[in-house]
């Protein structure tokens, strides 16, 4: 185990482009491929990622973090924990439809719920169950934006991240240490 001083570090990646990102359309537990160039984003994880070491490695069991895992060259282990938000009806709408009625709750997350779908606290207490139930040391982890924002939160910070995002938070000091993309991948501003 490659722990520090009892240090549980966890290198979070969100996946990379799918179709609903690029035709800009909500898919929480809806399981949407990889486009083209997603596959290629991922496949540019893998540099690096390369040279790290972890003690486990995870994925949301949905195929657009799997996919961006293997393409990075992991063989993950499936987690339904770190799945995207459940957006319930809102799920396979496009974003500009729906944007005027939902875009100050996806700003601010923290209440949130669509219709028929999951409370942002639902989703808060799930991820945080895995993070506390994984061991000191260091651990990979494919999941999606809405993990990403609830983990951000959980260190103060309120925002979005690019697909490919890499950050590595130090959870036992409950820091961001390091945040990379892609070449390529700007970094992500709104949904």
């Amino acid at each position: 185990m490659s722990n520090q001083s009892a240090t549980k570090n966890i290198t979070f990646v969100r996946h990379a482009e799918t179709t609903a990102n690029a035709s800009r359309t909500i898919a929480g537990w809806h399981d949407v491929p990889l486009t083209p160039r997603g596959e290629d984003q991922a496949r540019a994880l893998r540099p690096l990622l390369e040279g790290r070491s972890f003690d486990s490695i995870w994925s949301s069991d949905l195929q657009r973090a799997v996919h961006t895992a293997r393409l990075a060259g992991f063989e993950p282990a499936l987690e339904p924990r770190v799945r995207e938000l459940d957006f319930g009806e809102l799920d396979g709408r496009v974003w500009d439809d729906i944007a005027a009625q939902y875009a100050e709750h996806f700003a601010t997350f923290g209440t949130f719920q669509a219709p028929g779908g999951e409370s942002v606290e639902t989703l808060r207490r799930r991820v945080l169950a895995f993070v506390d139930d994984l061991e000191v040391g260091d651990h990979l982890v494919f999941s999606h934006g809405g993990v990403l924002r609830t983990v951000l939160a959980e260190l103060g910070e309120r925002r979005f991240v690019a697909n490919c995002t890499i950050l590595v938070v130090n959870w036992t000091r409950r820091a961001v240490v390091e945040e990379l993309r892609p070449e390529g991948v700007p970094p992500r501003t709104q949904l």
